[in-house]
């Protein structure tokens, strides 16, 4: 009998791929166009990017994220510790504090930090500061009050979260062994909680980037600020808001590939010698000394 001939094969033809691509296509197509007939001076946007009110702006954008969300980090981590604390008066504390900052929206904090001398005409510590409230709170110390102290409230559940993620049987391994709690949380808990906190943490900062926009309400020279300063005078108002733009995009991109870098080397502990062998001791029982 003659061998049967081969089944001839057919290649699937993926028609919605075809058509999403062509609309998306088509819908760049007319972007550009739309951009291409809008009334912009493209080619002073260059120019604009490099002003030295920009630059300003810009590094008064940079400072004022970074500042802020350093400040956030530590006030979350002792909140987020306040927040498993065996004390009901501290768990009560801190879940307050996240309560007030995450509840209030950051503009209205930045406000109430600017306006805070119609409160305290005088801020007055004994053997430390006496000062009028106006002279210490500026607008940048306001911006960077109201930022910072929103963003810890934030970063405490997120520093929770990653505490929690992190198995108990650790931590009562790290007992037995006589490491104080300080130590547990530094050398056991807090590096395998890091996987699980940067992610967050690193679109947070994005956020505080872009964040730092709110302080031009009460004038600060962050980028937005800058970019309204230079239209007040030329009237191009797109021109500037574009390349403000483009430094925010710069930015952005430079803190989201060191948010990559981050993410892969903490997430090399669970491909290393020492993370396979804890891999493979999980199973084992813990065994307790018998007391003599």
């Amino acid at each position: 009998m003659a061998a049967p001939e081969p089944l001839p094969i057919v290649r699937l033809r993926h028609w919605g791929r075809w058509v999403a691509a062509a609309i998306i296509v088509a819908l760049l197509v007319l972007l550009g166009i739309a951009l291409g007939n809008a009334q912009i001076a493209w080619g002073q946007v260059p120019d604009f990017v490099f002003y030295k009110v920009m630059a300003t702006g810009l590094l008064n954008t940079v400072v004022l994220a970074v500042l802020s969300q350093a400040v956030a980090i530590v006030l979350g981590i002792v909140i987020a510790l306040l927040r498993r604390s065996a004390n009901p008066v501290a768990r009560w504390f801190a879940a307050g504090y996240i309560w007030i900052f995450r509840g209030l929206p950051v503009l209205l904090q930045i406000l109430l930090w600017y306006n805070l001398a119609l409160v305290f005409p005088v801020i007055d510590i004994p053997f430390l500061v006496h000062e009028q409230t106006n002279v210490l709170i500026s607008a940048f110390t306001a911006a960077f009050l109201g930022l910072a102290l929103n963003e810890s409230a934030y970063m405490a559940e997120i520093v929770r979260a990653g505490l929690n993620s992190v198995d108990s049987g650790q931590t009562e391994a790290a007992k037995s062994i006589g490491m104080t709690p300080a130590a547990t949380l530094r050398r056991v808990v807090l590096p395998q909680a890091m996987r699980v906190i940067i992610p967050p943490t690193g679109n947070d900062f994005i956020n505080m980037l872009k964040g730092t926009s709110m302080a031009s309400v009460i004038g600060v020279t962050e980028l937005i600020h800058a970019a309204n300063n230079i239209s007040s005078n030329n009237l191009l108002v797109m021109e500037t808001l574009l390349a403000a733009a483009v430094w925010y995009m710069v930015v952005v991109t430079v803190a989201g590939v060191g948010q990559h870098y981050l993410e892969r080397a903490f997430g090399q502990a669970d491909r290393g010698p020492l993370a396979r062998a804890g891999k493979a001791l999980r199973g084992v029982p813990l065994v307790r000394s018998a007391r003599v």
